[in-house]
């Protein structure tokens, strides 16, 4: 079944995105998680498809190939050892008919990747993320998840938080990330493309940061968020407050900034209150506090630990809310920036950004999505006397 887009050439204010809403809300969603019922093949074969063949092994399901229009460059490239590595155009007519392609791409628009492989002779086109939602009950990996309709009040919510962000690229990138997570329709507003530059890290962040920044960093993973850090301020800044359950990651981390003093790495995983809890770990980027763990880590409210961030980036693969839940005296008493991703579960809807925009006075809200297939997307908070 074919993806559908949408172009809107205009922004949309605050009673234009409650009218689209109102479309969103309730309109029946024609796709469901795929199942792996096929001979499977991975469309895209960088860092996404390489993390993707990677999930389908541990859930029991390699693919029978991998394809890539750079085909012939990334054929050497660590993760696709034992499967061939083909163009789009060199893949005989009776595997694109009767091979599943999952679509390992959130850098670009998925509709016309979608139409171009339609044209090649390829019969059953899915989104990835769509393929992995079926192995949630022995992989965590939730990028997939499809919203169900909205409730009253979900709608209302949702309305009141599309109302109170600043910008109306805001809003507009809102219900790009509204529409694929509940129809899988791909919006596009022309006078909103993405950002371009690094996630975390936007120019009304980049304009307020000084030289005497503290950065927490949870969700660490391997310090790349902490190296860009670095590299926007120049180097100049106070501590760098690293938090990574993982102990593959953390071991990572640490190796890579043995040098730099001013880096403090906790082993526990932020929350709403303190205890334990399982974690599935050793998936790189994708692990996280899950039932399917075997790890059994020390949760940890921020407000427990006495520190003193003036910017704080979460990226928790769905725990975002209830790290900050746990971090409510912390945020407003240091009063720091926030980044917070908001596309691992159905929080992002409203929940995360209405809990920010009524618990943090004096802030300004902003909504980004950084890639597609309803990816990426943060939620930043940046206090007002940082905008003076």
């Amino acid at each position: 079944m074919r993806h559908q887009a949408r172009t809107f050439s205009a922004l949309p204010d605050a009673a234009a995105a409650s009218s689209l809403l109102a479309e969103i809300a309730t309109a029946p969603c024609p796709f469901a998680a795929v199942p792996a019922d096929a001979p499977l093949a991975l469309y895209g074969a960088g860092n996404l498809g390489r993390l993707a063949r990677d999930f389908l092994i541990a859930v029991g399901h390699d693919v029978i190939m991998g394809i890539d229009r750079d085909a012939r460059r990334l054929a050497n490239e660590p993760g696709w050892a034992g499967v061939p590595l083909l163009s789009p155009a060199a893949v005989p007519s009776e595997l694109k008919r009767g091979t599943r392609l999952a679509v390992s791409l959130v850098a670009s628009p998925y509709v016309p990747v979608e139409r171009s492989l339609e044209e090649l002779g390829f019969a059953d086109i899915v989104p990835f993320y769509d393929l992995a939602e079926s192995f949630r009950h022995l992989h965590p990996l939730s990028n997939g998840w499809f919203a169900p309709p909205l409730t009253t009040e979900d709608q209302e919510n949702a309305a009141r938080v599309l109302a109170m962000w600043i910008d109306d690229v805001s809003r507009a990138h809102h219900l790009q990330f509204l529409a694929w997570r509940r129809l899988r329709e791909e919006w596009t507003f022309l006078a909103a493309p993405l950002p371009e530059g690094e996630r975390f890290f936007i120019p009304p962040v980049t304009a307020v940061l000084h030289g005497d920044e503290v950065l927490l960093d949870a969700g660490a993973h391997c310090g790349g968020v902490a190296e860009t850090f670095m590299r926007q301020t120049g180097g100049s800044f106070r501590r760098i407050i690293a938090i990574e359950p993982d102990p593959a990651n953390r071991e990572r981390l640490t190796t890579r900034f043995t040098c730099d003093r001013r880096l403090t790495v906790y082993d526990c995983a932020l929350a709403e209150g303190e205890g334990e809890a399982l974690f599935h770990d050793g998936i790189g980027y994708a692990s996280q506090l899950s039932a399917t763990g075997r790890l059994w880590v020390k949760t940890c409210p921020l407000d427990a630990l006495g520190l003193s961030p003036t910017f704080v980036k979460l990226h928790l693969e769905g725990a975002e809310l209830a790290a900050l839940k746990g971090a409510r005296q912390t945020l407003l008493s240091h009063r720091p920036i926030i980044a917070a991703t908001v596309y691992h579960n159905a929080d992002g809807i409203w929940r995360t950004p209405l809990w920010l925009m009524e618990t943090l006075p004096d802030y300004r809200f902003l909504f980004r999505a950084h890639s597609w297939c309803g990816t990426g997307a943060v939620v930043y908070a940046i206090p007002e006397s940082r905008l003076v």
